[in-house]
């Protein structure tokens, strides 16, 4: 009974120890899972099965399901636009296809703010360009999933923004 005893013991501290041996793989696996931070697609990846990478590396480009245009409007323009107004949107590549949407927002600063050859006026002298601001123009989603996945990033496009609409139209969706 002594042996059959020490035995059992012996069973029950090899559980213990395969029990905390399983957690740990567990733990070490949960270490290697990698999730997005947005839902989306993978449009370039950066990196094969079996590279190693470092904390903060880039792994992929991902591409989001919500699909918008930035469209660059002249500074004189703006006065026109708020965000909720309709948006009509044609894409060169896919014509025949007219796209809608909703403008959203309007960037902080001109594009020749955040160009990486900003003007440089060392002269002194003084000649007024028009700016343009950059506007994003969020895409209905039933129209792009309409197009199959043939709308990607980087196509050109010609945004019309639907002006004098009434005060309640131009309200933008709740979110």
């Amino acid at each position: 009974a002594t042996a059959a005893a020490s035995a059992r013991e012996v069973a029950k501290a090899q559980v213990r120890v395969l029990r905390v041996a399983l957690k740990d793989a567990q733990q070490q696996l949960a270490y290697n899972q990698v999730l997005a931070p947005v839902a989306g697609r993978i449009g370039k990846r950066s990196v094969e099965v079996g590279m190693r990478v470092q904390p903060g590396q880039q792994l992929a480009a991902i591409v989001q399901d919500e699909v918008w245009v930035t469209a660059n409007f002249k500074e004189t323009q703006l006065a026109e636009l708020r965000p909720g107004q309709s948006v009509k949107v044609s894409i060169d590549a896919l014509s025949g296809h007219p796209l809608t949407g909703k403008l959203d927002s309007f960037a902080p600063a001109s594009g020749a703010q955040f160009a990486l050859l900003p003007a440089d006026n060392a002269t002194g002298n003084f000649t007024k360009i028009v700016q343009r601001v950059p506007v994003k123009i969020v895409l209905k989603a039933e129209d792009v999933k309409a197009l199959g996945g043939r709308l990607v990033p980087g196509m050109s496009a010609l945004a019309e923004v639907e002006i004098g609409q009434p005060e309640a139209a131009q309200q933008p969706a709740a979110r």
